[in-house]
């Protein structure tokens, strides 16, 4: 074999261990959205959850509100089609037990490269959605895209949401160009809710309705 040939060799072998390692390592940062409800169970308490997911969770100092729920239990760094994404175990406010897991991404990393990421991880991990739902840009929705994916398995509903803020939504914006002077009003966002099924019908969301004097 000559000198030239041996070194092309070496070099592709170089480049399919590297890929072999990349690949395994990328697998290894890849996490199972079910496995955030398996062996755990609707309606159980914080204390609960921090003694199942052990030092991956994190006990907040403060609850966040989330309107019919809070959350002061939160995974992080929880890594779907390569984006990163924080888990929110919502409580219930009357019972105080788990009412849904919802994961989001951070809103400075949300995109719709990071939306197909998400999507192609939960339809590798969980086959074609049952539903899909759209709702188009106008006054009702603050003139923000919504695209929504459904899926029912496993004892549990997955919804993949995406919402992007369209240009209509900052022309009242005091601030200006949101690109220069930070975000205005609505922005957009990148949710994975997990639900009982006796709390998510599983269907498209009603559209919203606008305001009587929102006419463009």
């Amino acid at each position: 074999m000559s000198a030239r040939a041996a070194q092309r060799l070496a070099g592709s072998s170089l480049a399919a261990t590297l890929l072999a390692i990349l690949l395994s390592a990328a697998s290894a940062r890849a996490d199972s959205i079910h496995n955030l409800w398996q062996g755990t169970r609707w309606g159980e308490s914080s204390s609960e959850l921090l003694a199942h997911f052990g030092g991956r969770a994190t006990a907040l100092p403060w609850p966040i509100d989330f309107g019919d729920s809070y959350a002061d239990v939160v995974l992080r760094n929880i890594v779907v089609g390569g984006y990163s994404l924080v888990a929110f175990f919502q409580m219930d406010k009357t019972t105080r037990g788990l009412k849904r897991i919802q994961l989001e991404r951070q809103r400075h990393g949300v995109n719709p490269p990071a939306f197909r990421g998400v999507l192609g991880a939960l339809e590798t991990e969980f086959g074609m959605p049952d539903t899909m739902c759209g709702i188009r840009p106008g006054p009702a929705s603050g003139y923000q895209e919504a695209a929504e994916q459904v899926w029912r398995r496993d004892g549990a509903v997955i919804r993949a949401i995406f919402r992007d803020t369209t240009i209509e939504a900052f022309e009242g914006c005091l601030s200006g160009d949101p690109s220069v002077f930070g975000p205005c009003g609505l922005t957009g966002q990148i949710l994975v809710r997990i639900s009982p099924p006796d709390s998510d019908s599983a269907s498209c969301p009603a559209p919203p309705h606008a305001p009587p004097n929102a006419g463009r």
